[in-house]
């Protein structure tokens, strides 16, 4: 196999592995416990925020000390991190190791895009949406399996050994990636002997400063988070809406996310290879257009089918967007600061995940959906002039 054939193998354990222990299983543990609302939210995103400080560390390492053994790194946490949970018996703890576990991503995240990109050459786009995609795979098969372990043989909601057995299936599949990823991932990189601690912490501050001096590599990744964010807003508040407004059931309210997630799953490895063949300025545009018309169209519908027409519009731009965005933050780099800015990247979408559900949940409690919708797809068009002031048309120089 490949290096980007074993990446996307391990990736997909790695993300089967945390699905399993994220939804619909950790609200529904953290109910368990005893939390209430706000309580189980921040559980939720708690590893959202783990996120937002540690990929860009962790991205700015790999420049330094190598890709293999970083990403090393994060599949221990992948691995290990799952059998904590078997051990939990209070909120408290719960919110500790999902801190934890969220080193998981933060870490073997970035690095792994890092590699893709090192291994792409032209096909960055392509490439880094196929490994996109599989890792989306496994984020849909793990949610349903977690959410079947629990309605197994039981009424009344699920019980503690259920949550346990969960979890241990995830702890399965975290060791699974973690042993491919000791076994497969043989990453040819030149590391420096010899060289003394001052000299790496050197290299990992400049690493960090010259990624993010460079606006084309800010700005170019706060599209993704801006369009980030309204993804993050559309998944908190799109069942809310559709069961409480629109009158539809908890069903089709499923069915309407889980249709977006497969559009922006097929549809990325295409959009890759023409970000790849045409440029991906024009793409990423087109993409924030289509998301911002169709998040500002949801609360002006009603029916099932004109909100699944709305989904399904707003996944294609998603893969627009996301097919394009990282790969273009790769053209502007030399190979040495890729970890850096796939770390950078990260951390700006991270930021745009975390703060989406958090300003929708204020706009909507203030204002309600048909004014907090189309304000919030506003910034996704107000961030368009600024892209194409920032970014210019030709390919960038590489820092």
């Amino acid at each position: 196999m490949t290096v980007f054939s074993n990446l996307c193998a391990v990736g997909f354990l790695a993300r089967f592995s945390y699905a399993l222990a994220r939804n619909p299983v950790l609200p529904l543990f953290a109910l368990f416990l005893g939390a209430g609302p706000e309580a189980i939210g921040l559980a939720v995103g708690i590893s959202t925020v783990t996120g937002i400080f540690f990929k860009l560390p962790a991205g700015a390492l790999s420049d330094v000390i190598g890709r293999r053994r970083t990403m090393l790194a994060g599949l221990c946490v992948f691995g290990l991190m799952p059998f904590f949970y078997l051990l939990i018996d209070s909120y408290s703890a719960l919110i500790l190791v999902r801190f934890l576990h969220g080193l998981a991503t933060a870490i073997y995240g970035p690095v792994a895009m890092a590699v893709v990109a090192d291994v792409a050459g032209e096909r960055k786009g392509e490439m880094l949406s196929w490994f996109s995609s599989v890792g989306i795979i496994g984020t849909l098969l793990g949610a349903p399996l977690g959410g079947l372990l629990l309605d197994a043989g039981t009424t009344g909601g699920p019980v503690a050994w259920q949550f346990r057995m969960v979890f241990a299936v995830s702890a399965v599949s975290g060791m699974a990636a973690l042993i491919l990823g000791l076994r497969s991932l043989g990453i040819s990189e030149k590391i420096e002997t010899g060289v003394g601690f001052r000299t790496r912490l050197t290299r990992f501050r400049e690493g960090i400063r010259e990624v993010l001096s460079d606006r084309r590599i800010v700005t170019t990744s706060s599209m993704e988070g801006v369009q980030n964010m309204a993804m993050g807003a559309l998944e908190a508040f799109l069942p809310i809406y559709a069961v409480t407004v629109a009158g539809l059931t908890e069903f089709q309210a499923g069915l309407l996310w889980g249709a977006q997630i497969v559009v922006t799953m097929l549809a990325k490895p295409l959009m890759g290879r023409m970000s790849d063949a045409r440029g991906r300025r024009s793409l990423i545009v087109a993409g924030l257009i289509l998301c911002g018309l169709s998040f500002a169209a949801v609360p002006f519908l009603h029916g099932f089918f004109p909100l699944m027409a709305a989904c399904l519009v707003f996944g294609l731009g998603e893969a627009l967007v996301t097919s394009s965005s990282a790969a273009l933050v790769a053209d502007m780099c030399q190979a040495r600061h890729f970890g850096s800015a796939m770390g950078a990247f990260g951390t700006i979408f991270d930021i745009g995940h975390a703060c989406g559900p958090i300003l929708g949940g204020l706009l909507v409690g203030w204002l309600g959906f048909q004014t907090s919708f189309p304000l919030m797809a506003l910034l996704l068009f107000a961030a368009i002039p600024v892209f194409l002031a920032s970014v210019p048309e030709k390919k960038a120089v590489p820092l």
